[in-house]
């Protein structure tokens, strides 16, 4: 019955391998918030700047954090981060680019 003291997960899309991985869950954390910050302000023209350097940095520590993630939680953060991202980068380039 030892099947019964721990869950299936292997099936699941967010599964884990049971342990921490805190390097892994910062640039998780530190990749969405670049790119929600990156997206958001390049609604705004005014905002080029910040949402083009911030999306740099977000793709910068989104590809890193890609190149050393475990396990599929944090490759599927990540690819939502990255996404932002390059969408908020781009629009930024777009509208006045790096250097105003």
């Amino acid at each position: 019955m030892a099947q019964a003291l721990r869950p299936n997960t292997a099936g699941s899309l967010f599964a884990s391998d049971g342990r921490s991985h805190p390097v892994q869950g910062a640039l998780l954390a530190v990749t969405l918030v670049l790119g929600v910050v990156s997206f958001i302000t390049a609604q705004f023209h005014s905002l080029h700047l910040l949402s083009s350097w911030t999306g740099l940095l977000g793709i910068i520590t989104g590809a890193y954090g890609q190149w050393i993630s475990e396990t599929t939680r944090e490759r599927f953060g990540l690819i939502l981060g990255l996404g932002a991202s390059g969408l908020g980068f781009f629009l930024g380039m777009a509208h006045g680019g790096l250097f105003g």
